[in-house]
Parts: C-alpha cells; structure tokens; sequence
C-alpha cells in the first residue's frame, strides 16, 4: 500500500510578525532629601555650654532638631524653656527601633512663639531606660507623657500621675512598639472586662 503523503504546510501570508517589544525599564528613584547641618546662634550658644553633649544639630526638609545625650535631660529643657524662650512643649513622641542597643528615639517637639520657631530635642535610650519628666517645665507635658508610657512603656520619673491614658489600666503590652503584633491585644482583659472571648 503506497505511503500516504501529507499535503505540503503553505507559507505564512504577509511579512512576518514582529517580536512584541520590551516594556521599557522604569527610570530609577531620585534619591531622596538628607539631612544638612543646622548652623545658628541657638545652635553656637547650646554647643558653647554642652560640648559634645550636643551630638548633631541639622534641618532636614525645613525642620530643625539636635540629638543630644540623654544626661543633658531636663538641664538642656529648662535651658531651653528659660533662655531660649521655647515656652510651649508642642508633642513628646517616641519610635521604637528592636535592632539597636538603645531602642528608643525620644522627642521633645518644642516652639517659642517669640523666635516664631520649632525645634525637636532627641535622645536615645534604652529599654526599660527611666527618663526624667518635663512636666515641672511645660504642664502640657503632662498628658503627653502618658500617651508615650501608654504605648511605649517607658517611664518618667518625677510625673506627678503616670498611668495610661487611651489604654485602660491593666492592660498588657504597649501598641507602639515594634514587637507588639499589628493585630495583638489582651484577649484575657478583653474577656475579663467586656465578657467575650476575643475582640478580634
């Protein structure tokens, strides 16, 4: 029986297909702001009393702020209150880095009305680190100062009332902090106070 023979494939009509084209790469991010040192006469008179006491003075994006050792605590505050007009403590604020020796920034966001200008006064401590208060300086202080313990834990020694203030007391743990789950909470004083297995 002879072999059966395929029809022959026709050629492709039209010119052949282009290869679809690369999408272009996306052009790289510019880098970002950096920080560029602070040059003022409240930066000249601060490093003429403290030395290296005052470790960084810069600006960064219009914002000026000093990092300074946490020894220079409330001395550096009253200092700045009294001489340097800065009468009004705007926010006391805290971020929590797990990684470092000394976990915690701390910062005093300060303004004088009469300079017309703000400033932030950071230092680093460490876990479990007692800072001393600031409220005989800036009675606004005060509350500020609990909302850090609330949801930081650290403590201010010297505070004429430290407890929690958006957290009820008994609560566990301090939300603020890194190793304190997105989704954590007290499951036994949710079941104890509201009467429910988890407020999830």
């Amino acid at each position: 029986m002879p072999e059966e023979t395929k029809a022959p494939t026709p050629p492709p009509s039209g010119p052949p297909k282009a290869a679809a084209p690369h999408a272009p790469a996306a052009p790289a991010k510019p880098a970002g702001p950096t920080p560029e040192p602070w040059s003022s006469g409240l930066v000249t008179t601060l490093k003429r009393q403290y030395g290296s006491g005052i470790r960084e003075a810069s600006t960064y994006l219009g914002q000026n702020y000093m990092v300074v050792d946490s020894s220079l605590i409330p001395e550096l505050l009253q200092v700045l209150r009294d001489q340097e007009q800065f009468d009004y403590c705007v926010d006391i604020t805290a971020v929590h880095y797990p990684q470092r020796e000394k976990q915690f920034d701390l910062i005093w966001i300060l303004y004088s009305f009469a300079r017309n200008q703000r400033i932030r006064v950071k230092i680093m401590i460490a876990d479990g680190e007692v800072v001393p208060s600031s409220v005989s300086i800036w009675p606004t202080a005060n509350w500020l100062e609990r909302e850090v313990y609330d949801m930081f834990g650290i403590r201010f020694e010297g505070h004429p009332d430290l407890k929690r203030i958006l957290l009820p007391e008994g609560w566990k743990g301090h939300p603020l902090r890194k190793d304190y789950g997105i989704i954590q909470q007290d499951n036994e004083w949710v079941q104890i106070n509201l009467g429910i297995e988890s407020g999830q």
